[in-house]
C-alpha cells in the first residue's frame, strides 16, 4: 500500500509548525510529507520590523529550514507556487508540479495597498526579509548623505509610516530607538529629523484596550513621533505623500525621503487564483480547517479564515492563531490516517503583546494588562517561546532573545 502524501506550501509561522509538528505525530511509514517554499529559510514575520529599522540585523530574523524540520522525514522543495490543480490533486510550480493526497495551503500574506496611487511605486512594505533589509539600507543612505550630498534636503530625514496598527506601531518603536544613533553616527541633528504616523481611523492600534494603546501613543509622541488620525494617504510621489483629513477636501502634502506602508495584508492570491470559493481571498474552513469544497485540502495562517462560535467578525490572522491552526492540524492528520473523527479547531488566545522598541512595549496576557518593561520582557517570552516550540533548547540559544537563556 502506498503512503499517502501530504504536500504543505509555504514555510511560515503555520507552515513550519505543521511541517514540525507532522513528524513527531506520524511514524515514517505512514505518510511521506513534503514542505514547498520559495525561500531556503523561514523567517519570523513579527520580528520584521526590527530588521527594517536596523534595531536588529536582518539575519536574526530567518533560520535555514534543513537546520530545522527533520531532513530524513521532510522531503524539502525550493520553489515558487504558481497555482493549484484540486481537481487533479497537483500543485504547479515555476519549475515543475507536485502531485499530493492531502494538501496544506500555508502560503501567508501579501502587501495589500487598497489601490492608492503611487504606494507600489514609490512606498516600501514591510512584507519579507528582503523588503525590510532594503528600508534599512534605504534609511541608512539618507542619514548617510545628508552631510556629504549637495543636493540633500531636510525632508530626506522625514519618514512616514503608513498605518498604525500592530505593525506600524511597532515600527515606529524601533525607529525612535534606532534614529538617535544614526544622528549619532552621521552627525545629523536630530531635531532635523521627523517621524510621521498617518491613520485612517481616529485612535491607535485598533485591536487593543484603549488604555494600552493611549498609553503606546503617548510614548511614542514623547519620542518626537506625529500622528495625523483621522488622515488617509490618497497619493505616494516620488517627494513624499498626499494626505487627507476625514471630512476635509483639501490635500496636505507631506514631503519625505522615505514613505513605509503598514497599512494593511491580504492574502495569498494562488487560493483564489486556483479556484477555490474564498471570502475576501481566504479560504472559509470547515471546524477541522478543511476546504469546504475538498476534503483532501487544508488551510492555516493568512489564507484561512475562521470565525468564533456566533460571532460576525473572524479571528485576526495573528501568528498565534496560524500555530495553533498547525498543531491542530497535525493531530487531525493522526486521525485521518487511522480512520477515527476528527477534532475541531478551537483558539486559546494566549494574548497580545506590542512592542515599542527595545525596552517598551503593551499587552495583554491572560487577562492581565502590562506596560513598560514588564510588557517588553513578556514579548521576548513570547518570540522565545515559539522558537522552544520549533526547534528547542538549541535553537533559542541560537536566534533566542532573552540573553539568560
Amino acid at each position: 500500500m502506498n503512503k499517502p502524501k501530504i504536500v504543505i506550501l509555504g514555510a511560515g509561522y503555520g507552515g513550519m509548525m505543521a511541517t514540525v509538528r507532522l513528524t513527531k505525530e506520524l511514524s515514517a511509514d505512514e505518510a511521506d510529507i513534503t514542505l514547498v517554499n520559495k525561500h531556503n529559510y523561514h523567517y519570523q514575520t513579527t520580528w520584521l520590523h526590527e530588521a527594517a529599522a536596523g534595531t536588529i540585523h536582518h539575519d536574526r530574523t530567518r533560520m535555514l529550514i534543513k537546520n530545522v524540520i527533520n531532513t530524513n522525514r521532510v522531503h524539502f522543495v525550493q520553489d515558487t507556487v504558481r497555482s493549484i490543480d484540486h481537481k487533479n490533486n497537483k500543485v504547479i510550480l515555476k519549475n515543475g508540479e507536485i502531485d499530493y493526497d492531502y494538501l496544506v495551503i500555508a502560503l501567508g500574506f501579501e502587501s495589500n495597498t487598497f489601490g492608492i496611487k503611487g504606494l507600489d511605486e514609490h512606498a516600501f512594505a514591510i512584507r519579507s526579509v528582503n523588503t525590510a533589509r532594503k528600508i534599512r539600507e534605504h534609511i541608512e543612505y539618507r542619514f548617510a548623505s545628508y552631510n556629504s550630498d549637495p543636493d540633500a534636503k531636510d525632508s530626506d530625514l522625514t519618514i512616514v509610516v503608513g498605518g498604525a496598527g500592530l505593525s506600524g506601531v511597532e515600527f515606529l518603536g524601533e525607529l525612535v530607538d534606532r534614529i538617535p544613533e544614526l544622528c549619532r553616527e552621521y552627525d545629523v541633528d536630530p531635531k532635523k529629523v521627523r517621524i510621521v504616523d498617518v491613520e485612517g481611523m481616529p485612535f491607535v492600534l485598533p485591536p487593543f484596550d484603549r488604555t494600552l494603546a493611549e498609553y503606546a501613543q503617548k510614548y511614542l509622541e514623547s519620542k518626537g513621533v506625529e500622528f495625523k488620525l483621522n488622515t488617509f494617504i490618497k497619493e505616494a510621489t516620488p517627494e513624499g505623500v498626499k494626505v487627507q483629513l476625514k471630512g476635509s477636501e483639501e490635500l496636505e502634502e507631506i514631503k519625505a525621503g522615505t514613505v513605509v506602508w503598514t497599512g494593511g495584508v491580504k492574502a495569498s492570491h494562488i487560493p483564489e487564483d486556483s479556484g477555490f470559493e474564498t471570502n475576501r481571498g481566504k479560504i472559509q474552513v470547515t471546524p477541522d480547517l478543511r476546504s469546504p469544497e475538498d476534503d483532501h485540502v487544508f488551510a492555516i495562517g493568512d489564507v484561512a479564515v475562521v470565525f468564533p462560535p456566533d460571532a460576525e467578525r473572524p479571528y485576526p490572522p495573528t501568528a498565534q492563531i496560524a500555530i495553533q491552526e498547525a498543531e491542530n492540524l497535525a493531530k487531525n492528520f493522526k486521525h485521518i490516517l487511522h480512520g477515527e473523527p476528527t477534532e475541531p479547531f478551537v483558539y486559546k488566545p494566549k494574548g497580545t503583546v506590542a512592542s515599542l522598541g527595545e525596552k517598551e512595549a503593551i499587552g495583554v496576557v491572560f487577562d492581565h494588562k502590562l506596560t513598560g518593561k514588564p510588557a517588553a520582557a513578556m514579548k521576548k517570552v513570547i518570540d522565545d517561546r515559539y522558537l522552544l516550540m520549533l526547534g528547542g533548547v538549541g535553537l533559542v540559544l541560537k536566534k533566542g532573545k532573552l540573553k539568560f537563556l
